[in-house]
């Protein structure tokens, strides 16, 4: 069913914008406010305190950063939390309160219809399910070990919405998003939507001389003689001498790991975001540390207390002007009024739904397709 959209004035859409992207833009915007630097500095590790909530902060090629991770209550029938919505700001929900956000959902929790253009998302869910519509007429769900890329190129509109299905249990979700830049010469390519589904994705064991394992799951790039899924054919992932690594690491107690040397000029970045204690080349690191690696050498992990879990975020820099408003990503102010300009003439595309945040039914199954 198609929705008919009145064209807004640049001032209603701006007004538009700023009620959607209210709480994302202030955290994209000042990443590094709630960041402490720790007492620990050696030449080889710059180590900084995760923020409490948010996003974290990154390093170019990549834009943003965020783990959301929300313990949903038993399901309703219309597949939101059956639950009293009172007190959160609904439609802007970023409260945590019980665990939980609505984020800008009003029934549904998750991300309702906006606008993207010039860079790329990656969503890494570990647990839960999103519903994915877009204005190229495609829909998704996946969760549970898939990965969704998604090239926003010229202009895109998206939801991600978070249906609940469980009605006699609580309904985790845990995910990652990366927003990873486009170079110049793609920003304004045609969009691309692509899913690594997890049975695609290498899973790589690896015991060490104590007979303890290390996991390593390649979401970009290649370890050990493996590599990943291929990157869309525009993404700056898909040149392998940029050097991209997108992994998810998980160390058992006591477990040794060798992340290999890389060549000079790419930025390394792990996010140890779960589990007690772990020594990077003999440096005593607490979790919930960002630990940005600043030489080319071989780095040795190794988990002292807990299982130890990591996020690898790797690439050569794009050395290119950046200038960001919310969902746009450009190289000049002007590209920015441009794509204000051209998103208020187009839409990105058709809406191909009633609904601004649609789900997908409430049957666990999965499943991508384009609706056109």
């Amino acid at each position: 069913m198609k929705k008919n959209h009145n064209f807004l004035t640049r001032n209603q859409f701006l007004r538009v914008l700023k009620n959607l992207f209210f709480g994302f833009i202030a955290l994209i915007n000042f990443p590094f406010a709630s960041t402490k630097l720790k007492k620990e500095k050696v030449e080889m590790f710059k180590i900084t305190d995760l923020p409490q909530n948010g996003p974290w902060p990154t390093s170019n090629p990549f834009l943003f950063c965020v783990h959301h991770k929300d313990n949903y209550p038993i399901a309703n029938d219309n597949l939101g939390p059956k639950d009293n919505l009172f007190g959160r700001n609904i439609g802007n929900d970023f409260s945590d309160m019980d665990g939980w956000s609505m984020y800008h959902g009003t029934a549904v929790p998750g991300f309702p219809r906006h606008p993207h253009r010039g860079f790329e998302t990656i969503t890494i869910v570990e647990k839960g399910l999103i519903d994915h519509s877009d204005s190229m007429g495609f829909s998704a769900r996946y969760g549970d070990g898939d990965v969704q890329w998604l090239t926003a190129g010229d202009g895109i509109q998206h939801s991600e919405m978070f249906p609940l299905l469980n009605g006699n249990d609580r309904n985790p979700i845990d995910f990652f998003q990366i927003w990873i830049n486009l170079s110049s010469k793609n920003k304004r390519v045609t969009p691309n939507f692509k899913m690594f589904w997890k049975n695609d994705i290498p899973k790589i064991t690896k015991t060490d001389k104590n007979n303890l394992k290390s996991y390593t799951e390649l979401i970009a790039g290649s370890y050990s003689n493996q590599k990943a899924p291929s990157p869309p054919q525009n993404s700056w992932a898909k040149n392998e001498q940029n050097n991209v690594n997108i992994w998810k690491i998980k160390l058992d107690e006591g477990a040794d790991y060798i992340l290999p040397e890389v060549e000079k000029n790419a930025s390394r970045t792990l996010y140890f975001y779960k589990g007690g204690k772990i020594l990077a080349n003999g440096v005593k690191i607490q979790s919930k540390s960002m630990i940005e690696i600043n030489n080319s050498n071989q780095v040795i992990i190794s988990s002292t207390k807990g299982q130890a879990h990591i996020l690898l975020l790797q690439g050569n820099p794009i050395e290119e002007p950046v200038v960001q408003y919310g969902p746009f990503v450009m190289n000049t102010k002007s590209e920015i009024q441009e794509a204000f300009d051209d998103y208020n003439k187009t839409n990105f595309g058709d809406w191909g739904w009633a609904e601004d945040g649609p789900v997908h039914g409430s049957n666990y199954e999965k499943f991508s397709k384009q609706n056109k």
